[in-house]
């Protein structure tokens, strides 16, 4: 998807090509002024700084931005709404938001000269009368002018920018309303050309992004316990941020910062001992952990022997005994199983890199942080201090008997990331019960240096599940639930779900389990991601699997329902594909017209994401086109039969929409980690 016509490109790249030697006698203008302070205050040198910086950053996007146009110059200069152009368009999707911003700053920058740093304002339209954009920066900026003694009513200054608003494929007129909003109406011709490059593609691309290497770090179960109920929402959520920006084209690294060391271990290695004694010569059956885990447990609490046995395995776990290292790569590789049995059944792909892959670099870290006297001595144990004003906790990097902690594991962790890893960006997906922790590392990484301002670390933190009853989800005997058992209990109502509307009876037994296995683990994770990450959500089986409003069931019946509208016709894909070299979508109808200017929003929907982290925007996104194809569909025939159900009439160009609708909808589902299916 891209700029649509390359005499346009031609234009647009001479004037930027013009705007940046304009752009460059001002800023020499400027440097002759800085270098003279006595014939300017201080805040006026300041302001000439400013806008200094902003001028060069100006011309820096101007020069790719002609860069990239010449790259498309071709011979062939067919019109704007010709198919062919399709061939020639850019492998990314064009951000409406951005072009948006991209015209309104230039023309408030010609309007007001003078004004640094403009407020550029344009949000979307309620209403399609008032246009599908609005740019509301006329009355800020009538205030900005006032404070500096100009005074000039809001709509003149609405006037002032239209006027200096350059030509635009993207727009097709401009209005002024009320006191000064600048209503943006969209062009259909732009917007057939997105549409059919898609098609012509046979997928979306997803917006132009700056590739970053990004490491996600999340879900994170501890070994020797099951995954419950509360790895949930990590797990989920953490996959789907992958899944976003590996499609925007990031370097992800996803990683399950495993729990696979520690005093616990030691307990555990113990009973294996006692259990079984033979385990170095014949593999234990200990398929159960979270048994065997009560029940080291219940003797290390009960019985003093025993627990001074299991301080002795500890020991011997930290000099790397091969007897002790044999038990615990058993126990680990027990775990490890279990889990990826999980991740299996939902479609997450994680690699594990637990805490004992960082033993090594701990003392690294310990020595590095000692030599920069970043260490204090605190009542025997060693703390280490970030901004107290930020966060008013030291971390404890090494505990009174010597040993380390999470702490110090988590800034091995993080400096290992950024030095061999070498990324960009460290998330981690965890409850919001970390956020404190998280903040006082980050805090400490950047007093280390080992942080800077060339990486940037985020948090991404939830709230914890509620049963119906709004009370931590736990069985009726007050256990946490285990996740196997509720993904077995999501495919049992799938299951009866689809049985109760006869679709046993219609479906083939492989389309039968596909469609149970897509609702059930869809229904399980949009309803955790179409709420607000920080919000606690309450497990509705109930609600999930309704097949009404914002669910996982509605939307997939939604898909299943657009996929057969072509079998219905007749049509194969290959006649589809031929379609799109002879045929135009049809966007003359204003239902045809809405959907297409829904599924145009979708480049501007992954990008918010992407900077806030937020999921659930993508999940109200796919109940907007929902909710538009509905009403495209009662209002526009696609299919028209006789009496005797012969088809008569098939409209193609009603068609190839909702075959871009098909395709973005897939998209979507794909990044949310919910398998589509044909048939349901």
């Amino acid at each position: 998807m891209a700029l649509p016509n390359l005499q346009d490109f031609q234009f647009r790249a001479d004037l930027a090509e013009n705007e940046i030697e304009i752009l460059k006698k001002k800023i020499d203008c400027m440097k002759v002024s800085i270098q003279s302070p006595g014939e300017s205050s201080t805040i006026e040198l300041n302001q000439l700084l400013q806008e200094n910086g902003k001028l060069k950053h100006q011309i820096a996007i101007l020069k790719r931005y002609v860069e990239s146009l010449r790259k498309k110059e071709s011979n062939n200069k067919s019109s704007v709404t010709s198919v062919s152009d399709t061939n020639k368009m850019d492998s990314h999707t064009i951000s409406i938001y951005d072009q948006l911003m991209e015209l309104l700053l230039k023309a408030i920058n010609k309007a007001y000269p003078d004004v640094v740093d403009p407020p550029v304002i344009i949000t979307l339209s309620n209403n399609s009368k008032f246009g599908d954009y609005q740019c509301n920066s006329a009355m800020p900026l009538s205030k900005l002018l006032a404070s500096k003694g100009t005074k000039v009513s809001p709509r003149d200054v609405a006037n002032k920018i239209v006027e200096n608003i350059a030509e635009s494929p993207i727009i097709e007129k401009l209005e002024i309303a009320g006191p000064g909003f600048i209503n943006i109406f969209l062009k259909r011709e732009f917007a057939l050309n997105i549409l059919m490059s898609l098609l012509k593609a046979g997928k979306v691309s997803p917006p132009s992004v700056k590739k970053q290497r990004i490491v996600v770090d999340f879900s994170s179960p501890n070994v020797a316990k099951e995954m419950h109920v509360g790895h949930l929402r990590s797990t989920i959520i953490g996959d789907s941020i992958s899944r976003l920006l590996e499609y925007l084209g990031h370097d992800v690294l996803r990683l399950s910062h495993l729990g696979d060391w520690g005093t616990q271990f030691g307990m555990l290695i113990a009973h294996l001992q006692d259990k079984f004694p033979n385990y170095l010569v014949t593999s234990p059956p200990i398929s159960d952990l979270q048994s065997f885990y009560k029940e080291s447990k219940k003797r290390f609490d009960e019985d003093e022997a025993f627990k001074k046995r299991a301080y002795d395995c500890v020991v011997k776990l930290q000099s790397h005994e091969p007897d002790i290292m044999k038990a615990w790569h058993l126990i680990c590789d027990v775990s490890r199983k279990e889990f990826e049995k999980i991740y299996e059944r939902l479609d997450i792909k994680v690699i594990d890199r637990g805490e004992s892959f960082y033993q090594k670099y701990m003392e690294q870290i310990i020595k590095e942080l000692d030599e920069k006297n970043l260490l204090e001595e605190d009542e025997g144990r060693k703390i280490m201090w970030g901004d107290k004003k930020d966060v008013g906790i030291p971390l404890t990097i090494i505990k009174s008997d010597g040993g380390f902690t999470y702490d110090t594991s988590d800034m091995a962790c993080i400096q290992h990331r950024i030095n061999v890893e070498k990324s960009d960006w460290i998330i981690y997906v965890t409850d919001a019960g970390q956020s404190m922790h998280f903040q006082l590392i980050e805090s400490c990484a950047k007093r280390a240096g080992i942080l800077t301002d060339k990486q940037k670390l985020s948090h991404v933190p939830f709230g914890v599940v509620l049963g119906e009853d709004k009370k931590k989800f736990k069985t009726r005997s007050g256990d946490t639930i285990k996740l196997v058992e509720l993904l077995d209990e999501g495919l049992n109502r799938a299951l009866n779900k689809l049985k109760e509307k006869g679709r046993d009876k219609e479906l083939t037994e492989e389309e039968l389990n596909a469609a149970k296995e897509a609702i059930a683990y869809g229904c399980i994770k949009y309803a955790d991601l179409s709420h607000n990450r920080n919000h606690e959500y309450i497990f509705s089986f109930d609600k999930m699997l309704d097949d009404k409003g914002n669910t996982a069931v509605y939307l997939l019946y939604t898909l299943t329902r657009i996929r057969s509208i072509a079998r219905i016709a007749n049509l194969t894909p290959e006649q589809i594909k031929a379609a799109v070299e002879t045929t135009s979508i049809s966007l003359e109808h204003e239902k045809e017209w809405k959907l297409a200017k829904v599924l145009l929003k979708f480049p501007d929907v992954l990008l918010k994401i992407m900077k806030d982290l937020y999921l659930h925007p993508l999940c109200e996104y796919c109940y907007e086109i929902s909710c538009a194809f509905s009403e495209f569909y009662d209002n526009c025939y696609c299919v028209e039969k006789n009496k005797n159900g012969e088809t008569i009439k098939v409209n193609m160009g009603r068609i190839l929409l909702i075959e871009a609708t098909a395709i973005i909808f897939e998209q979507c589902f794909d990044i949310l980690g919910i398998k589509t299916v044909n048939r349901m």
